[in-house]
């Protein structure tokens, strides 16, 4: 039995080494679930969450907080190199504009 309405991050992706569909959730690496089609992958993975999050109640675990669910700031600190800072730098002034901005639009490609 699926949850009805969970929010957790579900992926299908075709694996050759299995020569099957694999269901993953992000919240839960450790889990997958393989099948024929995507769909029945999907289907398998979220079945899957669904017992362990049963277990996990049934045991006081904490459970996942589901990434969609998350409020995010819109900052995070980078630590990089001296060189590559000042090479930064100099490219945002270079194009007028702030170092953030200039990071930011790169990340977003």
């Amino acid at each position: 039995m699926t949850l009805k309405n969970d929010h957790y991050t579900y992926r299908v992706t075709w694996s050759a080494e299995d020569n099957e569909y694999v269901g993953l959730c992000v919240e839960f690496s450790s889990l997958s679930w393989l099948s024929k089609t995507p769909e029945a992958a999907l289907k398998g993975i979220r079945n899957i969450i669904s017992e362990v999050i049963m277990d996990m109640k049934e045991n006081g675990e904490e459970i996942p907080q589901p990434i969609a669910n998350k409020n995010y700031s819109g900052k995070f600190m980078v630590r990089l190199p001296p060189e590559v800072h000042r090479d930064l730098a100099i490219q945002a002034a270079e194009s007028g504009v702030s170092i953030n901005r200039l990071v930011s639009a790169r990340l977003s490609r």
